[in-house]
C-alpha cells in the first residue's frame, strides 16, 4: 500500500465513528485467528482503543496501528498485511497487493460448520434473509470491507449489488438510526418552561406564603413517538429488495417497537418474530411464518386485512404507516383504493416507497399505484442506502420528497 495515499472513498476518520469499534476488532481478530494468528481478546481491546483515539486518516496509518497493536514480532508482519487488504479490500488498491508475482498467498482459514445449528437444512422455496457473509457461521457477525462500503455503494440499486454487496449493505442497515415522529401526549409535566398553568400545584405551594400564590406552577404536555407500521410486499416482482426491507424491519423493531407486516396473496404479521436478540434466528422465523412469498400481489385485500384486524382497533390511529411495494396489483385496483383511503383516515402520515420510482422514466400509471396515489403522504424510491436516508427523514417527519394530494 502507498504510504500517504489518501482514502478516495472517504478517510477512515469519519467512517470508523459509524461503526461499533469493538464489533469490527472482534470480526478482524477472528479473520486474523482463522489464518493463525494468536489474537487474544485483550489485543482486540487495545486495537480498539488506539483506533477511536488515533483516528487514522489513511489505510497505512491504520493498518499501522493493527501492526503494533495485533502483532507480536516482525515474522507476522506479512501475513497480517495479506489479512488486512483481504478484509479492508473496499479500501485499498487490489492491485498493490496482487502485482508481485512471488508475494506469499494468503493461507487457507480455518474451516467451520456451514449446517444450520439443528444439523438440518434451510426451507425450500423460503429466502435467506441474513447477509451473505453470515450463513452458516454460528451467527458470527464478519464486517468484510464494512469502512468503505456506506461511501462504495450508497448510490446502488439493491437490485444489482452482488451477495457479498448486498451481505455489507444489510450490516449498515440493521445499524441505521431511526427517529420517530412525536407528538403530544394527554400526560402532562411540570416544567419551570412550560406553557400551561397547574392550578392545584400552584394553589398547594400558596399554602406556604399565607394562601398568597407568589409562585407559579407551570406545566407542559410530555412528547410522546408516534407508532410505526411497516409493511412490505414480498412478491416476485420485489424479490430483489424483500432482503434490505426485512433487515430493515428487524432493526425498527428491536429500536422502536415498530409493528412490521409483509403480504403478497394475503397479510401476516411479524412483529414478533423480528423481536428476538439473535438477527439471524429472528430472520430465519420470519421466512418460515409467512407462507407466500414470491408469489402475486393483492395489495388492496391486503391493506383490507390490515384496516379491519390492525387499524382500526387502534394500531394505525396516529400512526406513521410505510407501505414497501412497487404497486404492481393482482386484484381489483378499486378496492386498493378504498382501503387506501380508510388507511389515510386513521394514520396520521402514509408513506408509499416505490423502488421503481428511482427510475427516470417512471410514471405512477400501474393500476394500483394509481389507485392507491392519490392517499398516500410522501413517496420515496429507498433503492439505496443514499435513498434509505429520505425514507428516515420521511418516517421521522422531516420529509424531503415530493407531499402528495390526498383523494377525497
Amino acid at each position: 500500500m502507498g504510504g500517504s495515499r489518501l482514502i478516495a472513498d472517504g478517510a477512515p476518520n469519519d467512517l470508523l465513528l459509524k461503526v461499533d469499534l469493538a464489533v469490527l476488532a472482534a470480526s478482524f481478530g477472528l479473520r486474523l485467528r482463522e489464518h493463525g494468528l494468536a489474537v487474544t481478546p485483550e489485543m482486540e481491546g487495545r486495537f480498539a482503543r488506539a483506533v477511536s483515539t488515533a483516528r487514522p486518516l489513511t489505510v497505512s496509518d491504520l493498518a499501522l496501528i493493527g501492526r503494533t497493536t495485533l502483532t507480536c514480532g516482525h515474522d507476522q508482519a506479512e501475513l497480517f498485511q495479506l489479512v488486512f487488504q483481504q478484509v479492508f479490500g473496499g479500501l485499498t488498491d487490489p492491485a498493490e497487493s496482487r502485482g508481485d508475482p512471488g508475494s506469499p498467498q494468503l493461507p487457507a482459514p480455518v474451516s467451520r460448520r456451514s449446517a444450520s445449528p439443528g444439523g438440518g437444512s434451510e426451507p425450500k422455496g423460503r429466502p435467506d434473509l441474513r447477509p451473505a457473509q453470515d450463513r452458516g457461521q454460528d451467527g458470527e457477525e464478519l464486517l468484510v470491507g464494512m469502512l468503505g462500503a456506506g461511501e462504495r455503494l450508497g448510490k446502488k440499486d439493491f437490485s444489482e449489488c452482488t451477495p457479498e454487496e448486498t451481505g455489507q449493505i444489510l450490516e449498515l442497515i440493521r445499524r441505521l438510526p431511526l427517529s420517530l415522529l412525536r407528538r403530544q401526549s394527554r400526560r402532562r409535566r411540570q416544567s419551570r418552561s412550560g406553557n400551561e398553568l397547574d392550578v392545584r400545584a400552584t394553589l398547594r405551594r400558596a399554602h406556604r406564603t399565607g394562601a398568597d400564590p407568589v409562585e407559579l406552577v407551570l406545566r407542559h404536555h410530555v412528547p410522546k413517538s408516534r407508532r410505526l407500521v411497516m409493511l412490505a410486499d414480498i412478491s416476485g416482482s420485489m424479490e430483489p429488495y424483500t432482503r434490505v426491507y426485512l433487515n430493515l424491519f428487524y432493526g425498527a423493531v428491536r429500536a422502536t417497537r415498530a409493528e412490521c407486516f409483509v403480504f403478497a396473496t394475503r397479510l401476516t404479521r411479524l412483529t414478533d418474530e423480528l423481536a428476538g436478540s439473535d438477527p439471524d434466528q429472528a430472520l430465519r422465523r420470519a421466512g418460515e411464518r409467512a407462507p407466500d412469498w414470491s408469489g402475486g400481489t393483492l395489495i388492496g385485500q391486503a391493506v383490507e386485512e390490515f384496516n379491519d384486524r390492525y387499524g382500526r382497533r387502534g394500531m394505525a390511529r396516529g400512526a406513521v404507516v410505510v407501505i414497501v411495494s412497487d404497486g404492481w396489483e393482482g386484484g381489483d385496483p378499486v378496492q386498493l383504493g378504498r382501503q387506501m383511503r380508510r388507511l389515510s383516515l386513521l394514520a396520521h402520515r402514509v408513506v408509499w416507497v416505490n423502488p421503481r420510482s428511482a427510475r427516470t422514466s417512471f410514471q405512477p400509471t400501474t393500476a394500483g399505484m394509481a389507485a392507491a396515489l392519490p392517499h398516500v403522504h410522501t413517496m420515496v424510491s429507498g433503492h439505496s442506502l443514499e435513498a434509505l436516508q429520505t425514507l428516515l427523514l420521511a418516517i421521522g417527519g422531516e420529509s424531503r420528497s415530493r407531499p402528495l394530494n390526498r383523494g377525497s
